[in-house]
């Protein structure tokens, strides 16, 4: 797995966890211009499920930062389900760590083996409690996070994104994400029908729903939900709230990053 890869003249890896996110895809564009003589490496984690526009950012940001992004795969969130027996959910989110955290942790133990490794991820200093991954316990990898060191909160990365003229999907995550909320169902429904249609079939096959019963007046199964949309009942709830609600609601930090 070492090809791809680009180390400095002292023999480090710079990798970046590049999720494609506000705060990681502003750390990226940072660092190059920080340090245009260091050889970063921008890695990803797909899960298979995320939206087009995600993958097309995803090619567009390797263009733009003169590298491609390398993805780290474990399998796709489908194929992790089917082994699990079970959907994800907030008491189990066995997605982020088979597809995510372990695939990374995987890649930097077998990366020491060929030297030191410098890990660079986009934590804001507003976020104090985030811990950003426990990695830091393997022997020979570094974990930076530049964002707090330059005491960059929110504003600022999205000041940074203007100044480079980046912008990122509105859905960085899985398009069955269960953290998502009403509207966002209601957008998935209405511009991916055929990924929509296989977590209805999904649910069935599972005999569970990714929708917490109870958590509003709409019904939990995607099944009865989509009917309802097809009916011509739409949610109300604005895009900026939504987001705001759902990263309040402990969403995937790690695929929205």
């Amino acid at each position: 797995m070492n090809a791809p890869f680009i180390r400095d003249e002292g023999g480090v890896l710079h990798v970046i966890a590049l999720s494609g996110g506000h705060d990681s895809t502003a750390l990226a564009f940072l660092l190059r211009e920080q340090h245009p003589e260091r050889p970063y490496n921008y890695l990803c984690t797909p899960t298979g499920n995320e939206l087009p526009a995600m993958f097309e950012h995803w090619v567009s940001l390797g263009e733009r930062l003169g590298r491609r992004l390398v993805p780290i795969m474990a399998g796709t969130l489908h194929g992790v389900i089917r082994e699990e027996k079970m959907l994800p959910n907030f008491r189990a989110r066995f997605c982020t760590r088979i597809l995510k955290i372990e695939p990374y942790r995987k890649f930097l133990i077998e990366q020491v083996t060929f030297g030191p490794v410098i890990s660079y991820v986009g934590l804001r200093a507003d976020e104090e409690g985030r811990a950003g991954g426990a990695y830091s316990d393997i022997d020979g990898v570094e974990m930076r996070f530049p964002l707090r060191e330059m005491e960059f909160g929110e504003d600022e990365v999205q000041a940074t994104l203007r100044r480079f003229g980046v912008v990122c999907p509105d859905r960085t995550d899985c398009g069955d994400c269960y953290h998502q909320r009403l509207g966002e169902w209601y957008e998935y429904w209405r511009d991916h029908r055929d990924a929509a249609m296989k977590a209805v079939a999904l649910e069935k096959e599972m005999g569970a729903t990714f929708r917490t019963p109870g958590r509003d007046a709409w019904p939990t199964s995607l099944a009865e939900l989509f009917a309802e949309f097809e009916r011509g009942r739409i949610p109300t709830v604005s895009l900026n709230r939504m987001k705001r609600e759902r990263m309040a609601a402990g969403s995937c930090r790690v695929c929205s990053m």
